[in-house]
């Protein structure tokens, strides 16, 4: 567990509510399924209008690698255009601490 990564993405919508675009995102989720180091995803609001999309990966790598591959096959999704894109904030990093059940 030492190499595992945290992926957080925060942006607006434009003019979607949350439950919308999470009905949209099933060919991302299961794109994200098919990927090597794949742990999981959630996806919240936790302050007004400002969405959260938290994904868990193998390593930074696996992350950093299956982002790259989601723009350039998925580039057409509907829920890129569903995204404020200049409100997008992409970050990846090696979790420090990791306390499980």
């Amino acid at each position: 567990m030492k190499n595992l990564a945290i992926e957080l993405t925060t942006f607006k919508l434009k003019g979607f509510t949350i439950q919308q675009f999470i009905d949209a995102n099933t060919e991302i989720d299961a794109f994200l399924k098919r990927q090597k180091g794949f742990r999981t995803r959630t996806i919240f609001e936790l302050k007004k209008g400002i969405i959260y999309d938290m994904l868990l990966w193998d390593s930074t790598e696996d992350g950093t690698d299956a982002m790259h591959l989601l723009m350039s096959e998925l580039s057409d999704s509907l829920v890129h255009d569903m995204i404020d894109q200049s409100t997008v904030s992409w970050n990846i990093a090696t979790i420090e601490h990791f306390l499980n059940l």
